[in-house]
């Protein structure tokens, strides 16, 4: 994966894991609405809800993006780093029982070691569901594409209300695993959040995706209007014209039920990539 080029500062403080001078930093006293990234690799890793002002020197947060920073024994031997997960680069340290929130715990972070994403205007953003198999691999792909600004995993297309994982997995409930995708809409249309859908998992399969066999893991677009149900419709020719026996169903939005904590960003907290998803460039 390339990387953003540091200049000598920012090396410095992420890859050498220097600290910048107390108070001197870009964000300490921002709190517009919005997401801070990795400055290295474009992570998000902090909402804006989560940063307090502590008064410490550094911007502070009391909690992350799930999967997002990972904690390990700092070279000190006293104090617990910081660092993005997806690229390694320092970002501060973390301390826990300070009193400051009632999360009870503050992200000493190096303002140098972020950039700051403002929310878009509501215009400017939608939202886009998807089930094409385990929801950890589909995450995984989605995450990474330019102009995702969040993404969720849970269910979606049953009957039951508020299912657990567990009774998903039962097949009893009639969900299948569903990527809620929350994008820029001045930097990705919904054809190319579609063409990547198609692209990550194999859409001929029925009620499974290569060895996760299951309704859940059905193929589906849950579509919000008639336009993005119409695009799915285009693609959807476009494939059978290249002799494609499309299994996908197409269906409207209902109710996204969130999946439990341990789910999101699956991929992000344990590393790796996906067993059961691979792109294929078809389009």
């Amino acid at each position: 994966m390339e990387y953003n080029k540091l200049n000598p500062m920012e090396y410095q403080i992420m890859i050498l894991k220097g600290t910048e001078r107390p108070f001197s930093g870009l964000y300490i006293d921002n709190f517009d609405k919005g997401l801070y990234l990795c400055k290295q690799c474009n992570t998000p890793l902090y909402k804006s809800e989560d940063k307090f002002e502590s008064d410490c020197g550094w911007p502070s947060f009391d909690d992350e993006i799930e999967g997002a920073v990972k904690r390990q024994p700092d070279a000190d031997g006293r104090r617990t780093e910081i660092v993005c997960n997806n690229c390694g680069g320092h970002l501060g340290h973390v301390f826990e029982g300070e009193g400051y929130t009632d999360k009870n715990t503050r992200h000493c972070v190096n303002s140098i070691s972020l950039n700051f994403e403002p929310h878009k205007v509501e215009e400017d953003r939608a939202e886009a569901y998807f089930a094409a198999g385990c929801f950890w691999g589909v995450e995984y792909y989605f995450q990474r594409r330019e102009g995702v600004l969040e993404t969720e995993v849970g269910y979606m297309g049953g009957h039951k209300i508020s299912p657990t994982y567990e009774e998903v997995c039962e097949g009893n409930s009639g969900h299948a695993e569903v990527i809620k995708v929350v994008y820029d809409k001045n930097r990705v249309g919904y054809e190319d959040l579609l063409k990547l859908f198609f692209e990550i998992h194999d859409f001929t399969q029925i009620d499974r995706q290569g060895p996760d066999v299951g309704e859940q893991y059905r193929g589906e677009v849950f579509y919000n209007n008639d336009d993005e149900k119409a695009l799915a419709e285009k693609l959807i020719e476009v494939l059978k014209s290249m002799n494609y026996d499309v299994a996908t169903k197409l269906s409207p939005k209902s109710e996204f039920w969130k999946a439990e904590k341990y789910h999101q960003s699956y991929y992000n907290k344990v590393g790796g990539v996906p067993y059961c998803h691979s792109r294929k460039k078809i389009f």
